[in-house]
């Protein structure tokens, strides 16, 4: 009984909950993977978006008031989120809003994060919530945030900051956290040059995951005197955290597994060898981001096509795939695919060899190709007798090459026009 008085306490607390996903960065670090789209609309794992996984955890903790902060190049952005998220009933008061920068309050775009949500205000108070739940639309994950909601009222605090603990290597690119002995936050400093490791554990960091809750009406209170302070860039991370730690109740939450307590699958995969190897990981026989998860579903757009199609099977004109992830669409004529993961819709030609890539959808690879460790970009067209992945030095002067050696290639680096801004 205790644990339905539970779920029955937390689902209460997540229906009067609004979550806003701030999904505006072009996200540079991902290089010309952004060119034309925002980080949050970049696709992952085969078949879905970065955004789909914070707007699944929403969906499947029982949050269903969700608002979406677009900026920079948001066309396919918003596409997605119209074509594949527009199942929610608005008469149940559930809704997924789409919250462009629109100069509502001021004449400035969105000059930061908390700026972000402050030139929303208004719209943010017509839905009344109890709590406010910020998340970065840019990260892949899995995470229930109702507990976190719970662990926030229980705790009394005015804002709680979800972390993670993170080589302490890795912690330069994050907001690192101290906390006390009941996990209140004493420090908070974004991006360190330095990062202060956890107690007893020297190589290791607490870490923001840019995820926070608010009492709503104590964040309405720390936007607007923040809007009002000249000296700040209005950002939750350099200006409202570090503000709010000494004179309110600022709390951690850890987020950790349901086994045992153990470190929870989370990535930023903000680069371009991050972003290779969190796809790739997706083809090990037990992942730790497990997408055949019945109870926990990432939920998305999906084009209507056929199935994976293997063509050929002479001795020296084999289609096949080995170690690999294969979408609907794909058509594997007379070619060899190793340890790779193919979206949607890739056509690949006879005597092609595939190792170590990510085809994103709409990629046209052709005859006796030669790919190697490489990301090739959505609907890049491969001409027969390519080679990529084997020189690093040639494949430098076309395409971008990154420090581990992952080989990026955009229509654009081909000398393929596909979006005629000219």
């Amino acid at each position: 009984m205790q644990v339905n008085d539970d779920l029955r306490y937390v689902s209460r607390l997540t229906r009067s909950t609004l979550a806003l996903i701030l999904a505006g960065g072009r996200g540079s670090r991902l290089r010309q993977l952004t060119l034309w789209r925002a980080k949050p609309a970049v696709p992952f794992g085969g078949k879905f978006r970065i955004i789909d996984f914070p707007l699944s955890n929403c969906l499947n903790s029982g949050i269903r008031m969700i608002g979406v902060l677009t900026q920079y190049k948001a066309h396919s952005l918003i596409q997605h989120i119209q074509q594949g998220w527009s199942f929610l009933r608005g008469e149940f008061k559930e809704f997924i809003e789409l919250l462009p920068a629109q100069q509502r309050i001021q004449d400035s775009w969105y000059s930061g994060t908390a700026d972000a949500v402050y030139q929303n205000l208004d719209i943010i108070r017509t839905h009344k919530p109890d709590y406010v739940l910020i998340l970065a639309g840019d990260h892949v994950y899995k995470m229930d945030y109702g507990p976190m909601i719970a662990h926030h009222v229980n705790s009394g605090a005015d804002m709680t900051v979800g972390c993670i603990e993170v080589p302490l290597e890795m912690a330069r690119a994050f907001g690192v956290i101290s906390v006390d002995a009941v996990g209140r936050v004493t420090r908070f400093h974004e991006k360190p040059a330095e990062p202060e490791p956890i107690p007893g554990m020297q190589d290791t960091a607490l870490a923001s995951m840019g995820i926070y809750v608010f009492n709503t009406a104590f964040l309405y209170e720390q936007l607007i005197k923040d809007a009002d302070s000249t000296y700040s860039t209005h950002d939750f991370g350099h200006d409202i955290i570090p503000n709010l730690i000494k004179k309110y109740r600022v709390y951690s939450y850890p987020f950790r597994s349901s086994n045992e307590g153990q470190q929870a699958y989370w990535r930023d995969v903000g680069t371009i060898d991050s972003f290779w190897e969190a796809n790739l990981e997706l083809i090990g026989v037990l992942p730790e981001l497990n997408l055949y998860d019945d109870q926990w579903p990432i939920w998305t757009y999906q084009e209507q096509l056929p199935p994976a199609k293997f063509i050929f099977d002479d001795k020296d004109r084999r289609g096949m795939a080995l170690d690999s992830m294969v979408s609907g669409g794909c058509l594997i004529s007379g070619a060899i695919v190793r340890h790779s993961l193919l979206f949607s819709n890739v056509r690949i030609g006879s005597y092609t060899e595939l190792k170590d890539v990510v085809a994103l959808p709409n990629v046209r690879i052709g005859r006796n190709c030669r790919v190697t460790k490489a990301i090739i970009d959505k609907n890049c067209e491969l001409p027969d007798d390519t080679v990529i992945g084997e020189d690093p030095d040639a494949d430098a002067e076309r395409f971008y090459v990154s420090p581990n050696g992952v080989v990026l290639v955009t229509p654009e680096m081909l000398g393929q026009e596909i979006h005629h801004v000219r």
